[in-house]
C-alpha cells in the first residue's frame, strides 16, 4: 500500500459534476491523507484519523495534493509544426485566411499523411511526456489530420496502441477541414458517412469543426447522427469564430460537450444549461490567435452550465500544460481559482465520460494524483510560467517526480 500524508491541502473534488456557481468547492481536507491499495484509493481522511499502515509513505507536508489533471480536448497526434504561421498572424492574417492559403490544418494534414506510424508514435510520446510532467494523467485525443480513411485509422492506432502512463480516450474527428481532393463539404460529409463503420470500433467519440467556411450546422448534424448509429458519442467544435447554430446542434444530437464557445449567444447558453452538456473552454487558442476575445466563462457559470478546461494541444495552440490553461482561464476569462481547478479535474472527466473513475480523490476511484510544490490551491494559476508539479501518481504508482522520470 501507498500512503500520502500531511498534505497542507488535499483537494478531493468529491461530489460529482459542478453546475451552479455556488457548487465550485474543492472538497478540501486540511492536513489530508490518501491511502492507496494497488491502483485504487481505499481511504481519504485527515492524516491523524488514518490509522492503517502502508508499505511506502510520501510525506506531502507543505504541499497541495489533488487529482491529476484531465485534458478533455487535444489534437495530440500530428506531424510537423507551424511556427511560421505565428508570423502571419502578427501581420494580420486570420485563422481562416491561413487555412484558405493552404496552411493551418491542411498543412498538418500533408505532414501527417506522409509520416510513418513509428514517427507519429515517437512525436506523440514526446508530447505525452510533457503532459505527464505537467500533471495531466488522462487526456482525450482526436484524429483529424488525415481526412482519409487510411490516415485517420493510422492516427487512431497511435492513440489506442501507444504505451504511456497517460490514459488516452480516442475521438474520430474526420470532419476537421475539407481535404483538397474533395470539391465541396457536402461531398466530403458523404464520404465520411461511408467510412464511419470502419472507424467506429477504434473511437469513443465523434467530433466536427462546425464553423462558417468549414462545416455548416446541418452538415455537422448529419455527420454526428451517423456516428451515433455506430455507437460514437457526439462532441462538437462550436462557435469559435462565429455562432452559426452549432450549440443548437449539440443540444439536438445529445452531445456530451460543446467546445470553444467564444461567440456563443446568450440564448444558446441557456439552451445548453437545460441539457447538462459540458462547455469546454480552450483559452490557449485565442491566446495564440492573438485575440483579446475569450469565451464568456462568467455567463456560462451564472447560467448553470457545467464548464471544463482543456489545452486544445495542436500545432496552432502548442501547449501540453493544463497549468498554463488554468492561469489563462483565471486572468483572461475571470474564472475563480476553484472554478478553474474544478474545470480541469472532475468537470473535465465528465466531458469525456470518465467521472466514475477519475477526476476526484474518493474511495474506490483510480489512484491518479499529483503533488504540487505549493501550500494552497490559490497559488495554482497565480504562480505561473513554471511547473508546480513535484510528483505524479498514476494508478497508484509514482510515475514522474521532479528531476527523475520513472517510466
Amino acid at each position: 500500500m501507498l500512503l500520502i500524508k500531511n498534505a497542507s491541502q488535499l483537494l478531493t473534488l468529491k461530489g460529482g459534476v459542478r453546475r451552479e456557481k455556488e457548487d465550485y468547492d474543492l472538497g478540501i481536507i486540511e492536513n489530508g491523507a490518501v491511502l492507496i491499495d494497488g491502483d485504487r484509493i481505499v481511504e481519504v481522511e485527515e492524516t491523524k484519523e488514518l490509522r492503517n499502515s502502508a508499505d511506502y509513505e510520501i510525506d506531502a507536508s507543505g504541499h497541495v495534493v489533488m487529482p491529476g489533471f484531465v485534458d478533455p480536448h487535444t489534437h495530440l497526434v500530428f506531424s510537423g509544426t507551424r511556427e511560421n504561421e505565428l508570423y502571419m498572424k502578427l501581420q494580420g492574417y486570420s485563422y481562416l485566411d491561413i487555412l484558405k492559403m493552404g496552411g493551418g490544418i491542411l498543412r498538418t494534414v500533408r505532414a501527417t499523411r506522409e509520416a510513418s506510424m513509428e514517427k507519429l508514435m515517437k512525436e506523440t510520446k514526446n508530447r505525452l511526456d510533457y503532459m505527464l510532467s505537467n500533471g495531466t494523467t488522462t487526456a482525450e485525443a482526436k484524429s483529424g489530420y488525415g481526412l482519409n480513411l487510411e490516415t485517420e485509422l493510422k492516427m487512431l492506432r497511435v492513440i489506442n496502441e501507444i504505451s504511456h502512463p497517460v490514459d488516452l480516450i480516442p475521438t474520430f474527428l474526420g470532419a476537421h477541414a475539407l481535404p483538397p481532393e474533395f470539391k465541396s463539404s457536402g461531398e466530403y460529409i458523404e464520404y465520411l458517412k461511408e467510412i464511419i463503420p470502419n472507424v467506429a470500433p477504434h473511437a469513443k467519440f465523434i467530433d466536427v469543426f462546425c464553423e462558417k467556411g468549414v462545416f455548416s450546422a446541418e452538415e455537422s448534424k448529419e455527420y454526428l447522427m451517423e456516428g451515433k448509429k455506430y455507437g460514437l458519442v457526439p462532441k462538437i467544435h462550436a462557435d469559435e469564430i462565429e455562432d452559426i447554430g452549432c450549440t443548437k446542434i449539440a443540444v439536438e444530437v445529445g452531445a456530451i460537450s460543446a467546445d470553444h464557445l467564444v461567440k456563443t449567444k446568450e440564448e444558446n447558453i441557456e439552451a445548453m444549461a437545460k441539457t447538462g452538456i459540458i462547455a469546454v473552454f480552450l483559452p490557449a487558442t485565442p491566446y495564440m490567435l492573438l485575440s483579446k476575445e475569450y469565451a464568456n466563462a462568467r455567463k456560462f457559470i451564472e447560467n448553470g452550465v457545467p464548464v471544463a478546461l482543456a489545452t486544445d494541444l495542436n500545432p496552432n495552440a502548442y501547449t501540453e500544460s493544463m497549468q498554463m490553461v488554468i492561469s489563462l482561464a483565471i486572468t483572461q476569462m475571470r474564472m475563480l481559482p476553484e472554478e478553474a481547478i474544478v474545470a480541469s479535474t472532475i468537470n473535465a472527466a465528465v466531458a469525456i465520460g470518465m467521472q466514475n473513475e477519475i477526476g476526484s480523490v474518493e474511495k474506490g476511484k483510480q489512484a491518479d494524483l499529483i503533488i504540487l510544490d505549493t501550500k494552497n490551491y490559490q497559488q495554482i494559476g497565480y504562480h505561473f510560467g513554471v511547473n508546480l508539479v513535484k510528483k505524479v501518481i498514476k494508478k497508484g504508482k509514482v510515475v514522474w517526480r521532479r528531476h527523475n522520470v520513472l517510466h
